[in-house]
């Protein structure tokens, strides 16, 4: 989330290549918050890992989240939060790491791991419902919004100067920020997010409890602004304008605060991408794809609320975008051959790259859109791990995705973790684990990105989805080729 101009490239004193882990979590009377199952999986697997500094690394990782993110909202003294100081309902924010504000994406992320936990931890599973409710108000709030301020009183977020309006009285438009915003980029993903979020905590606890009238008018209005982004730019009716005329990054604005011509295809436009960079084309092909599932994922949440009609909504949009991605999202190129796309403008353009930040052309296996062995995903999967995908690096500390966020030469862990998390060999996912421990280089925590050739040069040492995404990972391999740890 960090702009490029402020990377953090931090000595690590006294550290050698082949310093121990340690422990980097905080004492315990400052952690957050406290899971038994959590600790009690913890202690579980690190006891018989092979590898004690990759174990150690784990057990910094899963937890940071719950040791460093989360607030558990008193809403008798909020002050102007997105939830009703009258609601009974648990209300999580989670803040992203080291910006204080609370990401849909982010947080989904972020929290996510925890879910197969929550059978055995009553306390952990109120944390969630807390965020699926804390969402829930969010989208109302503003469904344009990708990132949260806890409460009105939280203070400037930084972003005030920010050109980005809505529809008003009599054709006039009106300055959308809001005290209660930190920033309001429109991501596909983010929805998506939140759509995710919602699914799967029904899915690991069968909890109907979060989805109450809010959730599902929610719901309703993420459908709404999905079909309204299936539109052509020209024919757009304005609902959403973005300009920031003060960075340096063009990645942070987009082109007359609508983005670049784009025609309708059936897929929805997005004006962000999941690193918050501005889209080249409008039709994102990896956030089309995540829509997808969680839409056919969602309608079943639905169903069993006797939302039946919403349901049928949502099960025809996950078909209406399946069909045209497959028409208009897949490209054929003498050097490529036939590849997905990364975004395409469903007129004749189309940019081929890929970012860590997920979703993403890797990530399509681990959001569920298809089969990993799938040969379309295996061409496109060999050309984004290579010099195909204009933000693969590789180096003597990494080899993996980055993006245009912190620019080339810099390879994000997130990559290199959905390299093995998607990943059908032993040997791939061997060398992974091997490069992340690498790149872990002292400070013994996920970082947002590394610079190729130096482990010690890098951005953000306090990332927290990635921290969680890395403890997923373990908990995956430790489940499914136990042989590779143990």
């Amino acid at each position: 989330k960090l702009p490029f101009a402020v990377l953090c490239v931090l000595p690590l004193l006294g550290w050698r290549a082949d310093a121990a882990c340690v422990d980097k979590r905080p004492d315990k009377a400052a952690r957050r918050f406290v899971s038994t199952g959590v600790e009690s999986r913890i202690a579980n697997i690190t006891s018989r890992m092979k590898d004690k500094d990759l174990a150690c690394l784990f057990a910094n990782a899963l937890p940071n989240t719950l040791d460093t993110t989360v607030v558990q909202v008193d809403k008798s003294a909020a002050s102007g939060a997105q939830c009703s100081k009258e609601s009974p309902h648990p209300d999580t924010f989670v803040i992203t790491g080291d910006i204080p504000a609370m990401w849909l994406r982010d947080s989904t992320n972020q929290v996510l791991p925890y879910l197969r936990f929550v059978q055995e931890d009553a306390d952990l599973r109120q944390l969630i419902a807390g965020v699926v409710y804390r969402q829930t108000q969010q989208i109302n709030t503003d469904v344009y919004a990708n990132a949260h301020q806890l409460d009105a009183a939280q203070g400037p977020s930084g972003h005030e100067t920010d050109q980005t309006s809505k529809p008003a009285f009599a054709g006039t438009r009106v300055n959308a920020m809001t005290p209660l915003i930190f920033e309001r980029k429109y991501e596909l993903d983010s929805l998506c997010a939140f759509l995710k979020m919602s699914r799967s905590y029904y899915q690991a606890t069968g909890d109907k409890t979060p989805f109450t009238s809010d959730w599902v008018n929610a719901v309703d209005t993420v459908l709404q602004t999905m079909k309204s982004q299936q539109s052509s730019t020209s024919s757009y009716d304005g609902e959403y304008s973005f300009q920031r005329c003060t960075s340096c990054e063009p990645t942070d604005t987009l082109s007359h605060g609508i983005g670049a011509p784009a025609r309708s295809t059936g897929m929805v436009r997005s004006a962000f991408r999941p690193s918050d960079d501005a889209t080249t084309y409008g039709f994102f092909i990896p956030g089309n794809a995540m829509a997808v599932v969680e839409l056919q994922e969602v309608a079943k949440v639905l169903s069993a609320l006797g939302q039946s009609a919403l349901a049928q909504d949502a099960v025809q949009l996950a078909a209406t975008i399946r069909t045209a991605l497959e028409k208009y999202g897949v490209v054929e190129t003498p050097q490529l051959g036939r590849v997905y796309a990364y975004e395409v403008d469903g007129i004749s353009n189309f940019h081929f790259m890929d970012d860590a930040n997920v979703p993403s052309l890797l990530s399509l296996p681990y959001l569920g859109y298809l089969n990993a062995s799938d040969a379309l995903y295996q061409a496109t999967r060999h050309a984004v791990l290579s010099s195909a995908n204009p933000y693969y690096s590789t180096g003597s500390c990494a080899g993996g995705t980055g993006g245009p966020h912190n620019g080339e030469g810099y390879v994000w862990p997130m990559s290199i973790i959905m390299t093995a998390l998607t990943s059908t060999s032993d040997q791939e996912i061997a060398a992974s684990l091997d490069m992340l421990k690498r790149t872990a280089d002292g400070l013994w925590l996920m970082k947002e990105s590394v610079w190729q050739d130096d482990c010690g040069r890098y951005t953000r040492p306090w990332f927290s989805w990635c921290n969680s995404l890395f403890g997923e990972l373990i908990l995956t391999v430790a489940e499914q080729r136990p042989h590779l740890i143990f």
